[in-house]
């Protein structure tokens, strides 16, 4: 019995950590949502997001930005202001990632990857 006592707390903590790596740590298979983002904070967070075929992509060279529209898991789309050099394979990405912040009117994505 003094043996089982000896590996309660170990085994606990174990358990606890594998929980911990799981729900914050492991890689998301599905897409993000734009929901999870503060507007009021400028801190870059990545996104899984479905890229909006049917809107297209706008390059202004006057603002030096791409305009293009992203659908997160709930349907929400949001317009997204990212960098005018864009990976040459998001035009037939099906997700892409964003890492950047969101505003109260568009995301502003400081890097764009094609998944």
């Amino acid at each position: 019995m003094k043996n089982f006592q000896k590996f309660i707390l170990p085994l606990l903590i174990v358990v606890l950590v594998i929980i911990i790596y799981t729900i914050y740590f492991s890689p998301k298979e599905g897409l993000g949502s734009f929901s999870d983002f503060d507007p009021n904070n400028t801190a870059n967070k990545d996104i899984r997001v479905e890229l909006v075929k049917e809107k297209g992509i706008r390059k202004d060279q006057q603002s030096g930005s791409s305009i293009f529209y992203a659908r997160d898991r709930n349907g929400t789309e949001v317009m997204v202001q990212a960098p005018l050099m864009l990976p040459p394979t998001i035009e037939t990405a099906s997700v892409i990632v964003l890492r950047g912040h969101l505003h109260k009117e568009y995301f502003h994505a400081a890097d764009v990857t094609a998944d």
